[in-house]
């Protein structure tokens, strides 16, 4: 196998790279221009920041519901000693 031959196989595998990545390329630009150019919409982001406010309030909410149930737990927890009965004076 000569010098000449050898470039035919290599020339095949280098145009086949370059055609592969210009068709990869031209897909990539067709989503983008399909996808990408979509604005988004002023009403549904002020829906989301609505939604982000109740989630961070609804957090908060919980928190302190929390920080409630372990003081409850802290309470009930203390060993109390039984108070004496009153003596009947009979």
């Amino acid at each position: 196998m000569g010098y000449a031959e050898a470039l035919v196989p290599i020339f095949g595998m280098v145009t086949g790279i370059l055609v592969t990545g210009a068709i990869v390329w031209g897909v990539v630009q067709g989503l983008k221009y399909r996808y990408g150019s979509q604005q988004a919409d002023p009403a549904l982001a002020g829906e989301v920041a609505a939604l982000r406010e109740q989630v961070e309030q609804m957090q908060h909410q919980l928190a302190e519901a929390h920080e409630r149930i372990d003081f409850t737990e802290r309470l009930l927890s203390q060993a109390r000693a039984p108070e004496p009965l009153p003596r009947s004076t009979q």
